[in-house]
Formats: C-alpha cells, structure tokens, sequence
C-alpha cells in the first residue's frame, strides 16, 4: 500500500507542531485520534516508527527525521505540478478563475471585464465563490487564478496581493436590538454582545471579523458561518451580530437586518491576491485592472 498525500501532510504538521493535539486542532482541524490513527497508517505502510511518543512528548525518530524534508518536498512537487496544470488548462482555454468569499460589487468587476477585454479580448472571467473556511479563497489549490478578498491573508502561503480600496466596518443586529436605535455605536458597547465568527480555519481574517485585537476579553461566539448569507442569517434569528465592511452594507440589504457604522475600530482592507510565481498577463491585468479602479494607474 502506498502512502498518501494526506498521510504526508499529516506526518509533516505533527512532526513541526510535536505534539499531535496542536497539529490535530491548530493545523489540521480533525480529532486527535483521528489523526494519531492516520499517523499508524502511514508506520504501517512504510514499516517505521516515525515518532516516539509518551504522555507529555512527541520526539521524531530517526526515520522520521529522515522523511520528513523528503515529505515536505513531495508536497512542495506536487502544489507545483498541481497549479502549473491548472493554469495551463486556464490558458489553453483562456478563462481566468475570480474566487470570492462575499459578493464583490462596488463597480469593480464591469470596470476589470472592460479592460480585459481591451488588453486581452479572448480571454474571459469565470467566478467561483469559496467558503471562508479556506482562507487563501481558492488560490492554494489552484481552483482559482486570482481572487478579491478582504485581508489580512494566512502569512507563508506563496501568496502576493495589494490593497485595492479601504471601507470603514460596521455592524450588522437584528431590528429589535436595543442598539438598533442608535445611528453610530462604539466598539466599546460591543465586546460583551455574542458574534457571529467565521470558521476557525478561517485563520487571521476570523480574528479580524471578530476586532479580537481591539477586545480587553475574548469575544463571544454565539456561532459559526462559512458564508455572507449564512452569517446574516443567523444575525436575523437573533443569534448574535457580526461586523462587515460598509460597502457590503448596500450589496447584502434586507428587511431583517440593521446595520449600523461603528466607531473605534480601524478600517477593512479590500485586496487582490494571486499567487506569486504565477505571472501569465492575464493575472498581471487583472490585478492592475482592480488596483487602478480605485488607486488609480499603478
């Protein structure tokens, strides 16, 4: 039986984090014994031990150590392999992929079709919307060329992007919330009030949503959403509330929802992003296509 890729990252999380709790948790977001299983597979299968393990540590062996930069680049081959066939099928076929995670609006996409078709008139966009629970929108596994997302991104990605446009952030409450009356609130008023999150692996743009940096106590998560319309949702059954950017104030309008501008908080960062070794043209003119719509000529 031969191993497989996810039985190498697997082994690689564990032997970075040395402990099969964080790897489980932080890294991988599965159960511990179902990783600690996975781990067993892969001893098996290559008639090693790769890790000596009690209550309180986690030590690689020396086989271990041995496969392990052999493990990371596998991995590092095939993200390769796999992204290079991906962007070689979008080019014979000339379609670029847009990732998105809430609706883009704002003018942006008709100003980018434009130019795209004046500097690359057969090539065309092709819209794919990603869950926040994978927070390089798509470009990591190559099932986008370049995506519009709110920051900040996963750091040690491989990913590139530049900050397109600035919104103030406000918040979004049912209409019978006793701060609904209010034409501003402070953050100040907020930290003690249940929130909507996104997923945990969602990474550093969940902590964003939640203002965790500007909290004197960790916020309360009421529950978890993967998408815009899933976390409005739960907004309009009383659940919690969520903070959005104010351009999304007007694109995600509805009946059941208030929103709010709230003070005390810097603003979000819109950006594109791509993948940084990828320079096809057309990934060069999308990205300097949505930086000029707001910028200006880069």
């Amino acid at each position: 039986m031969d191993a497989r890729l996810q039985d190498l990252r697997y082994f690689i999380a564990v032997a970075e984090e040395l402990s099969f709790t964080r790897a489980a948790s932080d890294r991988l977001f599965i159960s511990q014994p179902a990783l600690s299983k996975q781990i067993r597979q892969l001893e098996t299968c290559l008639w090693v031990t790769l890790f000596d393990r009690d209550r309180r540590t986690v030590t690689l062996t020396a086989a271990g150590a041995a496969l392990l930069p052999r493990a990371r680049r596998i991995i590092e081959l095939w993200e390769q392999a796999r992204q290079e066939t991906a962007e070689a099928s979008a080019t014979e076929q000339a379609i670029l992929t847009v990732g998105f995670q809430t609706r883009i609006g704002r003018g942006l996409i008709p100003a980018v079709t434009d130019r795209l078709a004046e500097d690359l008139p057969n090539w065309r966009l092709l819209f794919r919307q990603v869950p926040w629970s994978d927070p390089s929108i798509g470009l990591a596994k190559g099932e986008v060329d370049v995506a519009i997302t709110w920051l900040p991104l996963p750091r040690d990605t491989g990913l590139s992007w530049r900050v397109i446009a600035t919104e103030q952030r406000w918040v979004a409450l049912p209409p019978g919330h006793r701060l609904a009356r209010r034409n501003a609130i402070p953050f100040a008023d907020l930290v003690d009030e249940p929130f909507i999150a996104l997923p945990a692996s969602a990474g550093p743009l969940r902590e964003f949503w939640l203002a965790a940096a500007d909290r004197p106590r960790p916020a309360t998560v009421a529950a978890e959403a993967e998408t815009a319309e899933e976390t409005l949702e739960a907004v309009a059954a009383g659940l919690g509330m969520a903070l959005l950017p104010a351009g999304n104030v007007e694109i995600y309008q509805r009946d059941d929802v208030v929103y709010r501008p709230v003070h005390g908080l810097s603003p979000g960062e819109l950006g594109v992003a791509w993948r940084g070794p990828d320079r096809r043209d057309a990934v060069r003119v999308f990205v300097n296509s949505c930086i000029g719509c707001f910028c200006g000529p880069d």
